[in-house]
């Protein structure tokens, strides 16, 4: 059995912590590592904890976060493996340019990029050996029982990222499938490779409702990620594929949360410290109550060490779980829950377009946009809304030509001739981020 598999199902029994205490105190020794490594290789943590050096949960509260923006800002002095943002950022978009996913950046660590709830590109780093087991983490904690062994899974999303590979087993079995693949060729997949999980975007799986019929293979399990899953979704989709639906909760920043064989989303304690609080900054400990902020440590990725950052998600946090997992439960993501883009291709055929997709072709057109928003009133119509960062020189018009031609030399590779407008204009974020949406269909 290869290594990976090893850490699938030793994380699949994940360490049985049996009181908050215990969770306490590995959090709080993995804390310590991780705090001692950045000091010694990274000068913007050694500098930010030349005062005080937190060494407990509480301390770590007092912590000022950071954000995106920070991060960026001090990407060089940040991250402890001595490269440099202009670099590994013309990497990352070369990449993207090329549609080439796979490959390590000097062959130590995968590059990512990400444009979050707000701002423009935040670029992430994840070193090969994690790379390598995060997949594993990502099976292991699917809340897919080991009855249903082999597993034949589809595993559907916008890139096949580096480390799925690996996963391949005599037990596991990994077949890709990219999110703009016609729905016909889904299916053939789904039938043809005797698919017994699926797992995609609560998009996608709501493209393939109506032909539900066609799916010849039984589902043992649907696994939703990438996107937030509304409560009345997941049980449209419960119903309609008679299987379970359960959510994974990823980020850029870590693998946040990870749901159980009862289908409830459990933060990963072991992987990531998560503080939520209220406006006023108190804890937010109790059932039902909506979190403001949320603050994020990645324990395990030490290249880019993220200590107190803040996400801009709102969560809410469930009850105990039944599962007997001493981890908190996540009740539900308040998200944007963005729609679905439509397209008249050449050959007259209507196909959807993921708004992630779109995303990833304006955050990669130029550096200078700080927010957008994407319009759309009928199938084939597309109004894009950006906001430069305040201090650049060059003429608005000017990036938003940039943004145009990419959009439509992009969508033009599926096929699509259309005019996209892309207009400079002001986009104040909301007091409530959940309310904010990038992508407003109103057809």
């Amino acid at each position: 059995m290869s290594s990976g598999m090893v850490d699938a199902f030793r994380l699949f029994y994940h360490r049985k912590f049996h009181t908050v205490e215990q969770i306490r105190r590995y959090q709080e020794k993995q804390l310590r590592r991780l705090i001692d490594l950045s000091m010694n290789e990274s000068s913007f943590y050694r500098e930010r904890f030349s005062t005080h050096i937190p060494r407990t949960l509480e301390e770590l509260s007092f912590v000022s976060p950071i954000n995106k923006e920070i991060m960026m800002a001090n990407f060089d002095r940040l991250n402890t493996i001595g490269v440099k943002l202009e670099d590994v950022k013309a990497f990352a978009v070369q990449k993207e340019l090329a549609k080439d996913y796979l490959g390590y950046y000097q062959d130590r660590v995968v590059v990512g990029l990400s444009s979050g709830t707000s701002g423009n590109k935040g670029v992430y780093l994840t070193p090969k050996e994690l790379t390598k087991k995060l997949p594993f983490v990502f099976l292991a904690r699917g809340g897919i029982p080991l009855r249903h062994l082999p597993f034949r899974i589809l595993f559907c999303l916008r890139v096949f990222g580096q480390g799925f590979d690996d996963i391949n087993s005599p037990l596991v079995h990994l077949h890709y499938c990219a999110t703009m693949t016609p729905v016909d060729e889904i299916i053939d997949q789904l039938n043809s490779k005797r698919i017994n999980i699926l797992m995609a975007p609560p998009s996608l799986v709501r493209i393939l409702l109506p032909h539900k019929d066609r799916i010849k293979v039984k589902f043992k399990q649907i696994v939703c990620y990438a996107e937030v899953l509304e409560k009345e979704e997941k049980e449209r989709f419960k119903k309609a594929f008679a299987t379970n639906i359960v959510e994974i909760y990823q980020a850029s920043e870590g693998q946040i949360a990870s749901a159980c064989r009862h289908g409830n989303l459990h933060i990963n304690e072991d992987l990531v410290i998560v503080e939520l609080t209220d406006e006023q900054g108190n804890k937010i400990e109790k059932p039902g109550e909506l979190a403001k902020h949320m603050y994020v440590t990645n324990l395990v990725n030490f290249a880019q060490p993220l200590i107190r950052y803040e996400m801009n998600d709102l969560v809410v946090l469930g009850e105990k779980c039944p599962c007997g997992s001493r981890f908190r439960t996540i009740d539900h993501i308040l998200g944007r829950n963005d729609d679905i883009l439509y397209f008249i291709t050449l050959d007259n055929r209507r196909i959807p377009v993921f708004p992630d997709l779109i995303s990833r072709w304006i955050i990669t057109a130029t550096d200078d946009i700080r927010e957008y928003q994407v319009h759309q009133t009928k199938d084939g119509d597309m109004e894009v809304k950006i906001e430069t960062l305040p201090d650049v020189h060059e003429d608005p018009k000017i990036i938003a030509t940039k943004v145009k031609c990419r959009i439509e030399e992009e969508l033009l590779q599926f096929r699509i001739r259309t005019e996209v407008r892309v207009i400079p204009a002001d986009l104040p974020l909301p007091e409530d981020r959940s309310k904010y949406k990038r992508f407003v269909v109103a057809r």
